[in-house]
């Protein structure tokens, strides 16, 4: 028979080892919360796309400080431009659109695809055509289309555009083209000299035929897709007036505003960075 202080000295055992359990419970419960915070679902890829006279290579300053980030990212060159010499009578709408879901591919998770200036058209195909391939369509003083529109009928509904004037149309050649002289003023207003003396260079001829072609969207699958859009305060190409108007059309889910003109990845590469990656966070952790 157990005396008095053995059943006492078993109890107090025992009540170690029940408080010992509890507190290991807490601690595996708390390495599980820890583990599964730290091991949230990987950062979405970020694909992107350039616009009308430009080349990949305009996201140059951009594309470091997304990967610094962990970001992996793509960027998209159309076809019918020196990087991806193509006859203009060759280039589509449609073939703008293949080129972005050929980059795009089967990911692992939906992407983040972010289109600047007329890349905001061929974007919003390439969610028409394959909505479950993209997480959050994000503009960049980028045309948002409506059903039917097409980059001429937007740009010439822009009263407030600076660029009208200086395109150059050769329908002969199948190309637009903007005046070399204005052409640092038009993209690079808020530029440093260097930029400005550069960018006149830099500018390439468009294909026209993609710019005439109005869009198929539909609510079903273009509409179910996410999207933000970044405004560009001194926006002498795309104003911020009709940038306002389609973003009113088409609503997003977020809206940001840079303070510069057309071109933030020359005038503020780290700004518009950070911005991007705020339109690829989900948007319930993006507004804490």
């Amino acid at each position: 028979m157990k005396t008095r202080n053995q059943i006492e000295l078993a109890s107090g055992v025992a009540a170690k080892e029940k408080t010992m359990k509890t507190l290991l419970s807490v601690a595996s419960l708390s390495l599980v919360l820890a583990t599964g915070s730290a091991t949230a679902a990987p950062k979405p890829e970020i694909v992107l796309v350039h616009g009308a006279w430009e080349e990949a290579n305009i996201w140059q300053a951009v594309t470091p400080l997304l990967k610094k980030d962990g970001y992996h990212v793509v960027t998209v060159t159309l076809p019918g431009r020196p990087g991806s010499p193509l006859s203009p009578d060759k280039v589509s709408l449609d073939l703008y659109r293949d080129t972005i879901l050929n980059a795009i591919g089967n990911p692992a998770q939906p992407v983040v695809l972010v289109g600047h200036s007329f890349g905001g058209i061929t974007i919003s195909l390439a969610a028409e055509a394959a909505p479950q391939k993209i997480k959050t369509l994000v503009y960049i003083a980028a045309y948002l289309p409506k059903d039917g529109q097409s980059l001429l009928n937007l740009g010439n509904s822009d009263k407030d555009s600076k660029i009208g004037p200086d395109l150059q149309i050769m329908k002969d050649k199948g190309i637009i083209a903007v005046e070399k002289s204005a052409r640092a003023d038009l993209f690079c207003l808020d530029c440093n000299d260097q930029l400005r003396e550069a960018i006149p260079n830099l500018i390439v001829d468009e294909p026209l035929a993609p710019l005439a072609t109005p869009v198929h969207l539909t609510a079903d699958r273009f509409g179910t897709v996410d999207k933000v859009y970044i405004h560009t305060a001194k926006d002498q190409v795309v104003s911020p007036s009709l940038q306002a108007i389609m973003v009113a059309a088409t609503p997003v889910s977020k809206e940001i505003t840079i303070d510069t003109g057309h071109t933030p990845f020359l005038t503020d590469p780290h700004g518009l960075a950070r911005d991007i990656e705020m339109a690829a966070k989900p948007q319930e952790a993006a507004s804490r």
